[in-house]
């Protein structure tokens, strides 16, 4: 059985003076239940990275409204959340020197059906 996930994509921007960063990810990925999956997220600014970078993924379920926050990574950490069907089963790939937030979601879950954002935040 396949799954279908989107990877959606959000520009953060800085309080003024306002900056853009571009993000970027695959508009569709597959993936097949019980594999794995990489989520791909690289982001480029004309700014330097700064040290107080941060990277959020969140998750959107096929058919609801709601989005939950399942990864995070800021100051040189990377927190997956503790609870929810992520938790034991996402990796942390990323490395934001090079300007990548990217993730890997292990034993695909029919659930797993859904818009994943990924949100890049550099300040100041």
């Amino acid at each position: 059985r396949r799954l279908l996930l989107l990877a959606g994509l959000l520009s953060a921007l800085a309080l003024s003076p306002v900056s853009p960063i571009h993000v970027y990810t695959q508009r569709e990925v597959y993936g097949t239940v019980g594999s794995r999956v990489t989520l791909s997220c690289s982001f480029w600014s004309s700014e330097w990275i700064s040290e107080d970078i941060s990277i959020t993924w969140h998750f959107q379920a096929e058919g609801s409204r709601d989005s939950i926050s399942i990864f995070h990574y800021a100051k040189g950490q990377p927190y997956i959340d503790d609870v929810g069907s992520f938790k034991e089963r996402m990796e942390w790939v990323g490395n934001p020197r090079r300007k990548d937030g990217s993730i890997i979601i292990h034993s695909l879950e029919p659930t797993d059906n859904g818009t994943f954002t990924c949100d890049v935040k550099n300040p100041p």
